[in-house]
């Protein structure tokens, strides 16, 4: 797993890939911070890995990356942790076009 706060290559996106899924890499993003954390087997370990980094959870939501997709078409936005009810989101999915746009800008940024 690993604390995005600064640029990556996709490179190094697919090597963090290959040490659970090979093609498909779970993630966090904390969208108040505007950092992600990705790996682990759940969503739930980035999560974690957020949180002892000072992240508030109300700020996580989780997300997947296709690594060999195209950028427009490579996040998925499923997750366990993305049900949250109190945040109108009763799903998997995230629910929010506000909150997926945030997610991609982010991503997108961090990850070049």
């Amino acid at each position: 797993m690993e604390l995005i706060k600064e640029k990556i290559t996709k490179d190094r996106l697919k090597d963090i890939a290959k040490e659970d899924y090979n093609s498909m890499i779970k993630g966090t993003v904390d969208i108040e911070k505007e950092i992600i954390a990705l790996g682990g087997e759940f969503h739930s370990d980035s999560n974690n890995l957020l949180i002892k980094d000072g992240s508030s959870q109300r700020n996580i939501w989780g997300f997947n990356i296709y690594v060999n997709k195209p950028k427009d078409d490579w996040i998925e936005f499923i997750s366990l942790i993305n049900i949250r009810p109190a945040d109108d989101n009763f799903d998997m999915e995230i629910q929010s076009p506000k909150i997926r746009e945030k997610i991609i800008n982010i991503v997108n940024n961090l990850i070049c």
